[in-house]
């Protein structure tokens, strides 16, 4: 029996056989590249489509920010994390205007903790601590949170109490 005429079926059920699964038929697009062996057999081979974590990341937060939106009455805080440094953003989308920004590299939170492997959770909070201290100085109480891709895990779920705590609201 050849594998390029046989019906795909999984679990009893027949996926390229049958005309109940046409819709799936047409969606589903099987691009294997048959080699033939010296016995004449077909074999297949699959490739697999590599992706990295930054591309993987890029894709999470554009799915977030068809959902996150910024506005002049509730601003998005976008939150950027390197293996380095933390950044974090108050952004007013309808202005393309940034309205407030603290990261890692300022003296202010650089000079207060000593940490030479990357920012810490206690560095996330410091940080925390300081967007929504900007913030509040500027009028700014309400905001939506950008996690940028990132997985509220960690220094984003830090830095997000960090900023709840003192006064923010999201």
């Amino acid at each position: 029996m050849s594998s390029a005429t046989a019906p795909l079926s999984f679990l009893g059920s027949s996926f390229l056989g049958g005309s109940s699964s046409q819709n799936l038929r047409n969606r589903l697009q099987l691009n294997f590249p048959a080699t033939t062996s010296s016995a004449g057999q077909h074999s297949l081979s699959v490739q697999a489509k590599a992706t990295t974590r930054r591309e993987d990341r890029q894709a999470r937060h554009s799915r977030i920010r068809k959902k996150v939106e910024g506005t002049s009455e509730r601003p998005r805080l976008s939150v950027f994390r390197s293996n380095k440094h933390l950044y974090v953003q108050v952004i007013d989308d309808s202005k393309m205007h940034t309205l407030a920004a603290v990261s890692t590299m300022q003296k202010s939170i650089s000079e207060g903790i000593d940490y030479t492997a990357g920012p810490t959770i206690e560095v996330a909070k410091k940080v925390g601590e300081a967007i929504a201290k900007s913030c509040l100085e500027k009028g700014i109480s309400k905001v939506a949170f950008d996690r940028g891709g990132y997985p509220y895990h960690g220094r984003v779920e830090a830095l997000a109490d960090a900023a709840r705590e003192h006064g923010l609201q999201f």
